[in-house]
């Protein structure tokens, strides 16, 4: 049964659309009609939701670019205005913080937080574990094949490589990757209680607690041994440095593990642009079919929020202090006015002005990392699987209707 975050009732108020609004199962990796057709009459549009709330919803491309770095949007959760299925005081109430770190910070504090970690997401620094993670993708692969045909790609695959890879850069054992997956599946779910998000947010916060802990008695080559230092160093607490250590595991898989699935899938889907991506002798083959798949799924399901802390006049609007503001990335990245013909998949096309990682300041930190497992993952998995294909009709397979980033809950293929 197909699940979606709960939205009130608008019949009371005509003419304002509801948000969330459901994808077709006709078209799963498209936006949502509902939300489509909002587009078409305005790129700022209010919408009802959450709480019997009436935030902005904002689908233009131009317009997104401009509110994302726009020091007047609020990105805490504890703002009364915020949009969110969560009340920010019942999540409290369950032990669960309105916030993951610097991710829900606004500046100065966004930035310092950010700085400690930024240096190690670096272009530069991520491409010297090519290498690693293309061993990392051929030894899955290897296990993969010499398991049960069918198997589920999503178990065998999407969601081991970015657990290895992460796990690696901040030093946390990967033989614990069930337990840090089960609770980060909880805090993405849209229809989680507040007590089961709570518990899955002290089970791992406490778990990056105690590594911390031990990183700041015999620290490592990784990213929690630096979180540690600053911890010694009076520069953070070790609740703190646990809690940018949730957002970076939580971070660090969920999103590249889904993009992993639902992509495979979608290729599945078009033999022709698999091919390309197969048999090209061209990185940039791969780094272009990489931002187009990237722009046409689009995963973040319900949009990046923020609080106006000051009137802000855009497209003909006045969004009001106080008022909450959806940025769809999804219809962003199917703007006309950017990308030609974009409900198209065209892996030749130059897709790199997507927002699938945002804008700003709270641009996405990992997402060199994201791109690079991507690169090597698509086709190293069609090279070595030539015969590879999906199980399940598409129109069966389950997608995270009920989730805050979209994907897959499993992928059964065979070859």
């Amino acid at each position: 049964m197909t699940t979606y975050p709960a939205a009130p009732d608008t019949s009371r108020t005509p003419g304002i659309p509801d948000f969330p609004a459901p994808r077709s199962s006709a078209c799963p990796f498209a936006p949502s009609p509902e939300l489509s057709a909002l587009a078409e009459h305005g790129p700022v549009r209010r919408v009802r939701s959450w709480g019997d709330s009436t935030p902005w919803v904002v689908t233009g491309h131009a317009e997104q670019k401009v509110l994302l770095s726009d020091p007047r949007l609020s990105v805490d959760f504890a703002n009364p205005g915020f949009p969110s299925p969560i009340d920010p005081r019942h999540s409290r109430a369950h032990g669960e913080r309105p916030d993951l770190s610097f991710v829900g910070m606004d500046d100065p504090e966004h930035t310092r937080l950010r700085r400690m970690i930024s240096g190690t997401f670096t272009i530069k620094r991520v491409e010297a574990m090519r290498p690693a993670v293309q061993r990392m993708t051929d030894r899955l692969i290897d296990e993969m094949l010499a398991g049960p045909n069918p198997a589920d790609l999503v178990q065998a695959l999407a969601l081991p490589l970015p657990s290895l890879v992460i796990s690696e850069l901040l030093g946390v054992p990967y033989d614990d990757h069930e337990f840090f997956q089960t609770n980060s599946k909880t805090l993405v779910s849209a229809v989680a209680t507040g007590e089961e998000r709570g518990r899955a947010h002290k089970a791992l916060g406490d778990y990056l607690d105690d590594l911390i802990g031990e990183k700041i008695a015999e620290p490592g080559d990784d990213l929690l041994s630096k979180l540690g230092r600053h911890v010694r160093d009076g520069e953070l607490t070790r609740r703190e440095a646990a809690t940018m250590g949730v957002l970076l595991l939580l971070g660090g898989h969920e999103t590249t593990a889904n993009m992993i699935s639902l992509g495979t899938l979608l290729l599945l889907q078009h033999p022709g642009q698999l091919a390309v991506v197969r048999d090209t002798d061209d990185p940039r083959v791969v780094v272009g079919a990489v931002e187009e798949l990237l722009r046409y799924l689009s995963i973040v399901h319900l949009g990046r929020r923020r609080t106006a802390l000051a009137d802000i006049e855009i497209a003909g609007q006045t969004i009001g202090a106080g008022e909450g503001v959806i940025l769809l990335g999804e219809l962003a990245n199917r703007d006309p006015l950017v990308f030609e013909d974009p409900d198209r998949l065209d892996i030749t096309r130059n897709a790199r002005q997507h927002q699938a990682f945002g804008g700003g300041t709270h641009h996405c930190i990992g997402q060199p990392l994201a791109r690079l497992e991507l690169q090597v993952l698509y086709p190293t998995l069609f090279r070595r699987i030539p015969t590879l294909r999906a199980e399940v009709p598409l129109e069966e397979t389950r997608f995270k209707y009920d989730a805050v980033i979209y994907g897959l809950h499993e992928l059964p293929v065979s070859w």
